[in-house]
């Protein structure tokens, strides 16, 4: 069946004639099901649907939480929200999801194409907002991990699990690719990485071009030398049970042992837990490289965790950041700030899903013929991911 391409607004006051198209403005919405809430469709202002899902323009949606905020401070006014709606609204509220317009995409894309040309030391600094087209959730979006067992807790009903995934059926995204493809072009020269899906090193981000600050789930490291092996398949454990991490209370061991002559230390996975320390090695590489950007691309993240966030803020003066995203962040505010040498604005900000941005802008720095080479190229990329994974 074919996708849907354009959409009635949810919100029942709306106003506007047009529909809302896949690649038009919009805001997208998750909240409690309304079979949990009791929230009768009569006495709603929003077409929900059976999953707590809406759709909405964005001018709509900002009424729609003015309404909120009004109903709430004034419980008992007639003909207002009700205290139900209100609740969901405010759920919606914490991950929604905003979509810039196609003509908004293609007109930063070329300005940060512009940028990109311009930068002598540019650096990516990604998030799992980057994999979500390869089959990865993300943690905050509206249907994300993180964002779904808080909704549990609300509830009271267990989280819904979407179905798990191994890391090794996992490929990389056009985001990926056109990372490398700006690395080789001598475009970019670092990233930074809090994903551990193994993707960067995957698509072809050398070892010593990328910082993977949460660790891989490919590579593993011996406690004892410090050797690292990167696998072909993710790190799984192997043996009897390790003992726990005193830091996370996860245990980090996987079973093998050290392959280097000599050494009979055990080998660990590299994945970074709640509670602990970023390796320290990883972290000096990463901040010397931030310390020297003059461009960030801030893609699929919403720069919530630290120290990592900080990591962007480094560069030379002034701050530029590119940031694509489809939540708002904390560090928004800096995309807009002007330029005191020309008064422009220094960064760009794009609400939406980072494939679409970056094969916007890889259309504007490459010409028309080295881009359908290198987009027809990914048939054979596919080959050699395949080749390096175990299948």
């Amino acid at each position: 069946m074919a996708e849907k391409t354009s959409y009635l607004c949810s919100y029942k006051k709306c106003n506007k004639k047009e529909t809302i198209t896949r690649g038009g403005c919009r805001v997208e919405i998750k909240s409690f099901e309304p079979a949990q809430t009791g929230l009768k469709d009569k006495d709603a202002l929003v077409k929900w649907g059976d999953a707590g899902d809406a759709i909405l323009h964005e001018e709509c949606w900002r009424s729609l939480v003015a309404q909120s905020k009004a109903a709430a401070s004034h419980a008992s006014a007639p003909n207002t929200m009700t205290q139900t709606e209100v609740a969901m609204v405010t759920e919606a509220k914490k991950t929604a999801e905003y979509f810039d317009s196609e003509e908004k995409v293609k007109s930063e894309a070329k300005r940060v194409a512009h940028m990109l040309r311009g930068s002598s030391h540019c650096i990516a600094f990604t998030g799992a907002g980057i994999s979500t087209s390869a089959g990865i959730g993300d943690f905050r979006g509206k249907s994300g991990k993180w964002t779904e067992m808080d909704r549990a807790k609300v509830t009271g009903k267990g989280a819904k699990s979407k179905g798990g995934f191994r890391y090794s059926d996992l490929r990389p995204t056009y985001t990926h690719e056109a990372l490398v493809k700006l690395m080789k072009m001598g475009i970019l020269k670092y990233v930074i990485s809090q994903n551990t899906d193994g993707l960067h090193r995957l698509s072809g981000i050398p070892r010593d071009g990328i910082s993977e600050l949460h660790g891989n789930a490919f590579h593993e490291k011996c406690e004892d030398c410090g050797t690292r092996y990167e696998r072909p398949s993710a790190s799984r454990l192997a043996g009897g049970v390790p003992k726990a991490c005193e830091h996370c209370r996860i245990n980090h061991r996987t079973g093998r042992m050290c392959e280097r002559k000599g050494c009979q230390g055990y080998l660990m996975n590299t994945i970074i837990n709640f509670g602990d320390n970023l390796e320290s090695h990883v972290l000096s590489k990463a901040v010397e490289h931030a310390e020297k950007n003059d461009l960030v691309l801030c893609l699929g993240t919403t720069l919530m965790v630290s120290p990592a966030n900080s990591l962007v803020e480094m560069g030379k003066k002034p701050v530029r950041l590119v940031i694509c995203n489809r939540q708002p962040t904390p560090m928004d505010a800096l995309c807009y700030e002007p330029d005191v040498a020309n008064g422009s604005q220094v960064g760009s900000r794009v609400f939406g899903d980072c494939d679409h941005l970056m094969r916007e802008v890889m259309r504007c720095i490459l010409p028309q013929d080295a881009l359908q080479e290198w987009e027809d190229g990914r048939e054979d990329r596919m080959e050699e991911y395949n080749k390096q994974r175990e299948c």
